[in-house]
């Protein structure tokens, strides 16, 4: 069988990857960036919520992602529940034709501990889902934990710590709200998965 050449810079990654000593957890994004990356991919990360659905849309490249829009769908409390689904649908409905989005990355479901809280989680998703899948976007999904892990290094980082990564990642002038980050962060790890560096497979919705 003939042998198989790599180059020098190769065999130097092997060796220190083979060699070195262990050491803690980094996020993904502070290795190498990944050869396979996609170039000009338009990702939407979605973080659905009936007060507070937060989006990010990232165009990635093969050396930095950018961020072209990110904000949060925010409902007053006294708005009842249809009120604020109609608006999830119609504002991402909006996000979708203005950004043209080859795919959407949802966070994945979490068992919520009050069966009323679970069901309108449920029923924002829905909306949120709706708009997204009617204009023919491939959806999948990332558990939480996952998308923590490759932004900060740490599956059960605090919220502040995804957004402040999301902002040194993407280069953003201002830290972005809680909701809008991790539309943000679930974005470029999907954008990461892409690379030699995936961790996990994400789940087609």
């Amino acid at each position: 069988m003939a042998g198989m050449g790599i180059t020098p810079l190769q065999f130097k990654q092997m060796q220190e990857r083979l060699g070195g000593s262990r050491r803690a957890a980094t996020p993904v994004f502070e290795r190498a960036a990944p050869v396979g990356t996609i170039a000009h991919q338009v990702i939407l990360g979605l973080d659905p919520s009936l007060r507070g659905t937060g989006y990010g849309v990232i165009r990635t490249a093969r050396v930095n992602p950018q961020a072209l829009a990110y904000g949060t769908i925010s409902c007053p409390a006294n708005w009842e529940r249809s009120r604020c689904l109609a608006k999830i649908l119609q504002t991402l409905r909006d996000v979708v034709q203005q950004h043209q989005p080859s795919v959407c990355v949802v966070e994945g479901l979490f068992y919520a501990q009050n069966l009323q809280t679970a069901l309108i989680m449920g029923e924002a998703r829905g909306a949120a889902l709706a708009a997204i899948a009617e204009a023919g976007v491939e959806i999948f999904e990332l558990a939480p934990r996952k998308v923590k892990q490759a932004i900060v290094g740490y599956g059960a980082a605090q919220k502040f710590a995804v957004a402040k990564m999301v902002q040194r990642m993407l280069r953003l002038s201002e830290l972005p709200a809680p909701d809008a980050a991790d539309g943000l962060a679930l974005a470029l790890t999907h954008a990461q998965a892409q690379g030699r560096y995936s961790f996990q497979a994400a789940k087609r919705v």
